[in-house]
């Protein structure tokens, strides 16, 4: 039985410049009025969930995550009009909401089009719901850790744990969100973030994509398999003098329910 990973508020912090730039982009897209209340599922640590308030200031913002340890770090943006819970966007039902952030979260859930009725059902008449997913599964990062983990001796351990449900596109998010009423505008946009530091990529990826790899194997050999996968990346990634540049795909929608 595969369990959940335990994510790290302090590796995924690493670039976290880089990382805001898609929430920032996603919510600037949001022309919501008005706004009393705010849900932001799969809030990770917090930052970006507090950065809400000034988009709205007099909201009542809700972040859910169904990590303890990024709750943790996200309890000191905490105060009369941000909060905090322990939730799973697979179970999660609401009403009310004048806007539904999702941020970097739907991609880890193979069922992701059968939630989003649920979400727009959450929503007021005339509400706003915003996703981004990463659409990278088949950039080298993702491509050589599925393929070293899929070989001896980490396979008996990795390989289950280096697959990724196949996210929807542009299209698909349009073709579900128009069926339960709404206006969509959805696009996707490549970024190329340049990132500082010995063998950046393979930090990035620690924070994300790779951490359930990592922590699916044993310690001696999370160390050989971070090594070789390190090594992987250094030369698919190469470090210029500028520094490591990570073309990076992410797929947006964003939907206002009819009123």
């Amino acid at each position: 039985m595969r369990t959940s990973p335990v994510w790290s508020p302090q590796q995924y912090g690493t670039y976290a410049d880089e990382r805001a730039r898609p929430f920032r982009d996603l919510v600037e897209r949001v022309h919501a009025t008005d706004v009393r209340s705010v849900v932001d599922l799969g809030c990770g640590p917090g930052a970006l969930t507090a950065t809400l308030r000034e988009v709205w200031p007099e909201a009542m913002i809700r972040g859910i995550d169904s990590s303890p340890q990024m709750l943790e770090a996200a309890a000191q943006y905490a105060d009369d009009h941000l909060t905090f819970e322990l939730g799973d966007v697979r179970e999660w039902t609401g009403s009310d909401a004048d806007v539904i952030v999702t941020n970097a979260t739907l991609q880890w859930v193979p069922e992701q089009l059968d939630l989003l009725p649920g979400f727009v059902r959450a929503l007021r008449p005339g509400g706003w719901l915003a996703i981004q997913i990463p659409g990278n599964g088949d950039a080298p990062s993702h491509a050589i850790l599925r393929e070293l983990a899929g070989t001896p001796p980490y396979a008996e351990y990795a390989k289950d744990a280096s697959l990724r449900p196949d996210v929807p596109g542009p299209a698909e998010y349009v073709d579900a969100l128009s069926a339960e009423g709404c206006v969509v505008d959805a696009w996707e946009t490549t970024y190329f973030h340049l990132l500082s530091g010995d063998n950046a990529v393979l930090e990035w990826v620690k924070g994300t994509g790779a951490r359930p790899v990592l922590q699916s194997l044993p310690d001696d050999l999370r160390v050989r398999f971070e090594a070789e996968y390190g090594a992987r990346l250094a030369a698919a990634y190469p470090q210029k003098e500028y520094g490591t540049l990570l073309p990076f795909r992410r797929i947006f929608a964003v939907a206002q329910k009819r009123g």
